[in-house]
């Protein structure tokens, strides 16, 4: 079948959907091209389907590919930002990473040479997990990119931040406590977003502090609302080289219940995808979204919640190729509301009027 794609800038983007149906042809990423199929990518999707570290449900091998599937519907053009990512980027679909499913050592240093091997020409990695084990040597290769360590914002229920499981060193549980100790992020710059849920003990959250973690719970981002969440991860981490990860458990289980570790009282997909928009300007180096199980999903929520967070992502990647300093400017429909006075639902007639 010919693809009859959407073409701008000199950048690929993805098949015409008002020519070929949504549901016809192989699924890639927002129907974007395959990385075989351009001359270069300045963002390149990638999924990895492993999950052999998770300690609860399993399933999230499966989850690159349900996001794919879940991402036919995304459009080219993204009116939060007024940007249309993929005429300013050339984004590409790597198709998924081989990595060995017995052996976790040998995933991991897969995972990172491949990581390594997709950014040499200057490109970033938006990856599709696969379980949160990935996030490691993802870290790793990112922070080899950028010369040093770098800064990271971490979306989930659950800190990550345990020393082992049964023994193992390398989980769904424990990256970030691994790549702390590899010195590998920029301690005066991590912070979680969206934790909740029972803890083993109190000792959780104190050796989270001492590895220098900034936490804003579930609850926090509920009191206090999206806009001051954003505000204080601009002030912590500033612009320094950002790495973001996103388990889809931050949300709560209404939102996304195809997941392996489930928690009641998450934050809305809205408001995940409103505190992503408020990063506008910050330097995002790369990004991950891991936990996607769609033995669990139904009707494709999880999916669909996944695939709207890489493709905002994506946006801020497209956004900051873009000359100019955005730092900290007001965006997503939030933002933009609350700083328009005037603004009204359409059909609402100013007071006083007919």
């Amino acid at each position: 079948m010919e693809e009859l794609r959407i073409e701008a800038n000199g950048n690929l983007g993805p098949i015409d959907s008002s020519r070929i149906p949504r549901y016809a042809g192989v699924a890639t990423y927002a129907r974007l091209p395959r990385l075989d199929q351009v001359a270069r990518a300045d963002v390149t999707v990638v999924g990895v389907p492993f999950d052999s570290g998770v300690s609860y449900r399993p399933g999230a091998r499966f989850g690159a590919n349900h996001v794919r599937e879940a991402s036919r519907l995304l459009r080219p053009y993204n009116p939060a930002w007024d940007v249309s990512p993929f005429e300013n980027i050339q984004v590409a679909d790597a198709g998924d990473m081989a990595v060995n499913p017995f052996n976790i050592n040998e995933a991991i240093d897969t995972i990172q040479q491949n990581a390594l091997d997709l950014t040499a020409g200057g490109g970033k990695l938006v990856t599709l997990g696969g379980d949160h084990t990935i996030a490691l040597p993802l870290l790793r290769a990112a922070a080899e990119r950028a010369g040093g360590p770098i800064a990271m914002l971490h979306f989930d229920a659950h800190l990550d931040t345990w020393d082992t499981y049964f023994g193992a060193e390398y989980t769904h549980g424990t990256p970030f406590r691994r790549a702390v100790e590899e010195g590998i992020l920029d301690t005066e710059a991590i912070s979680h977003i969206g934790t909740r849920g029972p803890l083993y003990g109190k000792k959780d959250l104190d050796d989270d502090h001492r590895f220098g973690f900034g936490i804003v719970t579930s609850a926090d981002v509920y009191y206090q609302g999206v806009l001051e969440t954003v505000a204080k991860v601009r002030d912590r981490i500033g612009n320094r080289p950002l790495y973001i990860s996103v388990d889809i458990d931050v949300l709560d289980p209404a939102h996304a219940p195809g997941t392996g570790t489930p928690e009641a009282g998450g934050i809305t997909s809205r408001e995940l995808l409103e505190i992503i928009r408020g990063f506008r300007g910050m330097n995002l180096v790369g990004a991950d979204i891991v936990e996607v199980a769609p033995a669990y999903d139904h009707a494709e929520l999880t999916g669909v919640a996944a695939s709207h967070v890489a493709y905002e992502l994506v946006t801020l990647m497209a956004d900051n190729a873009v000359a100019g300093d955005r730092f900290g400017e007001a965006n997503g429909y939030a933002a933009q509301a609350l700083g328009q006075e005037a603004r009204r639902p359409a059909g609402f007639a100013p007071a006083g009027k007919e």
